[in-house]
């Protein structure tokens, strides 16, 4: 049977339904986002690595044409940067990860863009903080040599009972040459609380993978320009969490806990790769957690958060490609479920019958 379409989520409720029971704080992603503030070690090491030793030319002829390569005489002319510095310890970031790709991009030298783009992001994810942004890089690909994250993207089959209606991948034709990916979170879809996030090892892999399939759209391995110095990145997508049918009432704590989880991880191993975040059919009582977010987050943070409380608005907020959206968030495209790219689904397992 196919799954229940996002049409049907959105415009009616089931007469016998019990709305998820899904927490204050999480507008989920929210609560977890300031925890994730508080639980972050504010002593990382800030001395930067020490000035690498020059090579003596004369010592073979390997550095002989090293230094006299248009590379080299290049890095010696201009001065130091954060950038620079950084691709100056990724063969060691490497080597200790024993792994060398990110988000489906090998990382090589500095005349290779996408490899240029994912240090930049790093980077501006840590204001240019160098050791930060190394130490979180090298957290980022140990996670990736572990969990695998294109795997679970490509070759993974996920519980379409628990997950199948719950996440989409969009992308659209936006005004001027830039496409727009849209991630949809329809946590109203949710039918069974435990049953979705009890298991937060296997929540965490399927939101993995969904947010694989974002960043595949966005092909960073094929990207011909680095993001501008000081100018806005467009290697980005935007997210929406759809909350229709969602009770705020009571926090339960396995959404609790798999929130937690998906902010720490998706914080440290996919940096600046969201720009808006869009949180839909949240009620209006609802507002002052927004509010009191202010208290929490940065400033930068706090732009990229915008609470809707009816989702006929969305496409009023995205007018690059508004129009194209689904005609419940307000534009006149098909529906998630016929538009929508998602992740590999299977059948759940049954269980074997009892021997009598």
């Amino acid at each position: 049977m196919e799954p229940e379409t996002t049409q049907k989520v959105v415009e009616s409720t089931p007469a016998e339904s019990t709305p998820a029971e899904l927490p204050v704080e999480s507008v989920p992603e929210v609560a977890a986002e300031i925890n994730q503030r508080k639980d972050t070690p504010t002593e990382l090491p800030t001395e930067l690595p020490a000035e690498p030793t020059p090579v003596v030319a004369a010592e073979t002829e390997q550095s002989k044409t090293a230094e006299t390569s248009p590379e080299a005489v290049v890095d010696k002319n201009q001065p130091e940067t954060p950038l620079s510095k950084l691709f100056g310890e990724l063969p060691k970031i490497i080597v200790d990860a024993e792994h060398g790709e990110m988000w489906g991009v090998k990382l090589e030298d500095a005349t290779n863009v996408p490899t240029t783009i994912i240090l930049q992001k790093f980077l501006r994810a840590n204001n240019d903080d160098v050791a930060k942004a190394k130490a979180q890089l090298l957290e980022a690909l140990q996670w990736r040599k572990k969990v695998d994250p294109l795997k679970l993207l490509t070759e993974v089959e996920h519980n379409k009972e628990k997950f199948g209606n719950l996440g989409y991948v969009t992308v659209y034709n936006a005004t001027g040459t830039q496409k727009e990916i849209i991630t949809w979170n329809i946590y109203g879809a949710v039918k069974d609380i435990k049953g979705t996030f009890d298991n937060v090892e296997e929540f965490i892999k399927w939101r993995t993978a969904l947010m694989e399939l974002s960043i595949k759209e966005l092909d960073l391995a094929s990207a011909t320009e680095k993001i501008p110095d000081g100018g806005p990145d467009p290697y980005r997508m935007i997210q929406v969490h759809d909350y229709l049918n969602v009770s705020f009432l009571r926090m339960d704590p396995s959404v609790r806990a798999a929130s937690k989880a998906a902010i720490q991880t998706f914080a440290m191993a996919y940096p600046e790769l969201v720009k808006e975040k869009f949180f839909v059919n949240v009620p209006l009582a609802m507002g002052w957690v927004f509010a009191a977010l202010k208290l929490f987050l940065s400033a930068e943070t706090i732009k990229k958060f915008h609470p809707l409380s009816y989702g006929g608005s969305l496409a009023g907020e995205i007018p690059e490609c508004g129009i194209q959206l689904p005609e419940v968030y307000g534009g006149k495209g098909v529906p998630l479920t016929e538009g929508g790219l998602v992740v590999k689904y299977g059948n759940a397992e049954e269980p074997e019958p009892e021997s009598k």
